[in-house]
């Protein structure tokens, strides 16, 4: 039997070694949930948030071993281990409090004389969740909440290096009074994952990823006829204007690059910053990110820890190499430190163009590019440019044309307006382009994986 081990990414350390399932066992795990599907679905949306509830109420009473766990498989940082525990539990309760409203029928009427008719949102059955490393139980979370409140069942592949995280979220699940098999965990190869999306009973496919493992997953859904949510990379742009407040562009800027040790798909990553004001916002931003302390993330005083693995920050380090190859210039960090473990340093790349990957693609790593605009028009444009398109920012001290812009012109699903966030509950998070389609929280990921049914009366 095939095994793997997990790797604490600051220690170096192994964590724990796993079995891989095989093709049959993991087909076994479908079809439980598929079973305990049957029965769930049978149980009205208000019988069902209770459950919700529960599990929050778990994580919440678990959370210190929680951020712990996520801390020594992924290397974050043990206070934004301890932030993700308090999301999750806000996303269930969300769910739990608005899920009934947002997916209970729906009269219409029909035809000349108005003859009464009903939507009602039904479930599908089971859901399978392919999730990253870079948020242990948001990423699971975010579908299973809103999956287990439509009535549907879910089985989540979970990426391996958080394999501890994606089982013990389901036994704390569990333990809140989940029906057992309601919600599994699969752990499986790349192969097998491949014949799960086609599994008959599985009615619907969502991924976290990169927009190569969005164009694998949603192929391979596509040609079995199933439903994806695709929630893939991004290079968000966040815009420093000509009217920006330089203090408040620069904190938000630090902030957004390095949150979650900068492996957010949402993360500032570049800073088109206009030329009046170029100067004052390198100046001050680069001097904030050379002074960020970057150590254990189980420390306090640490502001930024490894990355999830060695092989991250290999990838991370090989793209800044190839950009400053092509002519791009470091401001800051850049080189790997002389220490154990995954440490890449807050970096600031400049003079960068297109064909360099600090330009064109996504970097998961602490790594700002920042571009220079001619004037308020060329950072727009500029920022589309990007084949990606979830998220952004834009720093101005006039609201109304920021909001305008975002509106109007941004081409992306969120914007960010003088401040930086990952999710909110009751916010759709989702983008466009190559970072992919369809959309969790705020309601809407509720009723993605629905059947929704037009009954029409006499």
């Amino acid at each position: 039997m095939s095994t793997f081990t997990t790797i604490n990414p600051a220690t170096e350390e192994d964590v724990q070694t796993y079995d891989i399932m095989t093709e049959q066992q993991a087909t076994d795990r479908i079809e439980a949930c598929h079973a305990a599907f049957l029965d769930w679905r049978k149980r009205s949306h208000a019988e069902r948030a209770p459950y919700l509830t529960k599990i929050a109420e778990k994580l919440r009473a678990h959370a210190d071993e929680l951020a712990a766990l996520m801390t020594r498989e992924t290397g974050k940082l043990l206070k934004d281990g301890l932030t993700e525990v308090e999301i999750c539990a806000a996303i269930c309760d969300y769910t739990a409090q608005h899920g009934p409203d947002a997916l209970a029928d729906e009269d219409r009427t029909y035809g000349p004389d108005q003859k009464r008719g009903l939507v009602s949102y039904q479930p599908l059955g089971v859901i399978y969740s392919i999730q990253p490393w870079n948020f242990p139980l948001y990423q699971p979370i975010r579908v299973l909440a809103a999956n287990l409140m439509a009535g549907n069942g879910c089985v989540l592949k979970h990426a391996s290096v958080c394999t501890g995280s994606g089982l013990r979220l389901r036994a704390l699940c569990i333990e809140a009074g989940l029906p057992e098999d309601l919600f599994q965990v699969v752990i499986i190869d790349h192969d097998t994952s491949d014949k799960l999306i086609t599994h008959p009973k599985v009615r619907g496919v969502t991924l976290t990823g990169s927009d190569g493992a969005g164009r694998h997953v949603g192929a391979a859904a596509a040609k079995a006829l199933k439903k994806t949510v695709l929630e893939l990379g991004s290079n968000d742009a966040y815009l420093v204007l000509e009217d920006a407040d330089i203090e408040t562009a620069v904190k938000f800027s630090v902030m957004g690059r390095l949150y979650n040790n900068g492996q957010t798909c949402v993360s500032a990553k570049r800073f088109i910053v206009t030329d009046k004001v170029y100067d004052a916002f390198v100046d001050a931003y680069v001097a904030q990110m050379q002074a960020i302390v970057m150590g254990d993330p189980t420390d306090d005083d640490s502001q930024l820890g490894p990355l999830s693995s060695k092989e991250q920050r290999d990838k991370v380090k090989d793209q800044v190499e190839s950009s400053v190859a092509k002519g791009a210039t470091i401001l800051c960090g850049g080189d790997v430190p002389d220490r154990k473990g995954a440490y890449y340093p807050a970096t600031v790349l400049a003079d960068l163009a297109p064909g360099m990957p600090a330009y064109d693609d996504e970097i998961f790593g602490p790594v700002a590019s920042v571009i220079r605009a001619k004037d308020d028009e060329n950072a727009m444009r500029l920022a589309n440019e990007s084949r990606y398109g979830l998220g952004g920012g834009i720093f101005s001290e006039d609201e109304d044309r920021a909001i305008k812009l975002a509106r109007d012109h941004f081409d992306t699903g969120m914007i960010r307006i003088n401040s930086f966030g990952a999710a909110d509950p009751n916010m759709p998070f989702g983008g466009v382009k190559d970072s992919g389609y369809g959309r969790e929280h705020g309601g809407f990921g509720m009723k993605e994986f629905v059947n929704v049914k037009a009954i029409f009366l006499p």
